[in-house]
């Protein structure tokens, strides 16, 4: 019997331990360790979802724990099943587990689940890249082809892992009622009101399975820079130049960028000339087969009070601005743009858990993460904004924040859209997988 460690994240760890080691009798998968994200490393991967092998389920538990539950447990092997992390901290990881005597494995293609119906992946070099509107584009053109779609979404298992084995989203009454987090309304909000149906949970053979009866083409849109669950018949792949560099320093978005079919440039709009030239040089070095498309993402802001001369707050989405290691984002852009006056920074009113989120991600600038996995963490968010002094709040995620929110202070959404520029295009790449969906439609 081997014993197995999976470190990941709520998220790619279950998808690894359900495809390759659940109904293998030679294994057994002793625990799974949790980071990145708060409040998801003291609980159980259920019974349900493990399968008759572990009757008791699988308990999760902090990474910190990594050397003493290799030590307890006798492991053999240390399965690495989580992503953006910088090559170095990888390697620590590693080093932890070869130290304690474990091997370490890092799954790819063997953990990817095949499909009866053409998938186009999308992911990137780094969270917060721009895949989301991405994966919004390529479902306008998949529909406005004549086909049907299905966008699958990444995992975000924050809740009751049973109850959310597979999800299906049509309309945004089908999201009010999952409960979601702010993370998971920013992923699922969109795509919705765009017609698109979503699916997400834990279990991906039986989404997988699901979203093929009623759709033509299937779109896996990843999170943070993580590695496709499908075998993609393409591969986009979105790079960042503003964070030029990275694409060859992160783990596994280095592995997407050297698989790419197609590397989208994002955010020309946003980036210098060096930056560019540096992000080209880059990709023309790592995957000079690929196809290079180069697009904006211009920020736009929805109704309401002047911002021009304005003191104001500016709400970011989450994961690009902590983990993802950017200082701000599309709330940022659009402040500025408009005038502002002041951007106040939040931190000395940090309520709770935001207080600790910006000790844990000293690199944040002057704004406020949308950290919202939990009751208590909204509350945070909204006593912040409540004590923040300002005129405005720009809120730089895409969902209506103050649906989830009560503050006396008034609120602009932003949004924003793929602009490509020049060619190739996405309709260019596209047009393969079009053509072999109505051939087997």
């Amino acid at each position: 019997m081997r014993n197995v460690l999976i470190l990941g994240a709520g998220g790619r760890d279950f998808h690894d331990f359900n495809v390759l080691f659940r109904d293998d009798p030679g294994v057994r998968v002793v625990a799974f360790t949790a980071a990145q994200i708060p409040g998801i490393d003291d609980r159980v991967y259920p019974a349900a979802l493990a399968g008759p092998q572990y009757p008791d389920g699988i308990p999760v538990r902090p990474e910190a724990e990594l050397r003493e539950l290799i030590r307890e447990h006798d492991v053999d092997e240390v399965v690495f099943a989580y992503s953006d992390l910088a090559h170095d901290e990888v390697m620590h990881r590693v080093s932890i587990a070869l130290a304690a005597g474990a091997s370490v494995s890092f799954p790819g293609a063997a953990a990817m689940l095949r499909s009866s119906r053409p998938v186009v992946a999308v992911c990137a070099v780094r969270t917060g890249s721009g895949k989301s509107q991405t994966s919004r584009r390529v479902g306008e053109l998949l529909v406005a082809a004549g086909l049907r779609v299905a966008l699958v979404r990444h995992p975000m298992p924050y809740h009751d892992l049973e109850a959310i084995a597979v999800q299906r989203f049509a309309t945004l009454a089908d999201i009010d009622a999952s409960n979601p987090t702010i993370e998971e309304r920013e992923e699922y909000e969109l795509p919705v009101r765009e017609g698109l149906i979503m699916y997400a949970g834990v279990d991906y053979e039986a989404i997988l399975r699901q979203a093929e009866a009623e759709a033509d083409v299937v779109i896996w849109d990843g999170g943070n820079n993580d590695l496709s669950f499908f075998a993609p018949d393409l591969l986009i792949v979105v790079a960042d130049p503003l964070r030029a560099g990275d694409e060859a320093h992160y783990h596994p978005g280095e592995a997407n960028l050297r698989s790419a079919d197609v590397v989208l440039i994002n955010k020309v709009d946003s980036a210098s000339s060096d930056q560019l030239s540096a992000l080209e040089m880059s990709i023309a070095a790592l995957n000079p087969g690929a196809a290079v498309i180069h697009a904006a993402s211009p920020v736009t802001l929805g109704p309401g009070p002047d911002i021009a001369g304005a003191r104001v707050l500016v709400i970011e989405d989450g994961p690009t601005i902590t983990h993802g290691g950017m200082s701000f984002g599309a709330g940022t852009v659009a402040a500025r743009a408009a005038g502002a006056a002041e951007l106040v920074d939040p931190r000395p009113y940090a309520a709770g858990s935001l207080a600790s989120t910006f000790e844990r991600f000293p690199h944040i600038g002057p704004v406020l993460p949308a950290m919202g996995y939990s009751a208590e963490q909204l509350a945070d968010l909204e006593a912040t904004i409540e004590a923040t002094p300002c005129d405005v709040v720009v809120a730089g995620t895409p969902i209506d924040l103050g649906h989830l929110v009560h503050t006396r202070h008034p609120i602009r959404e932003t949004g924003y859209v793929l602009d490509e520029r020049g060619m190739p295009d996405l309709a260019a790449v596209l047009a393969p997988v079009i053509e072999r969906a109505r051939a087997t439609g």
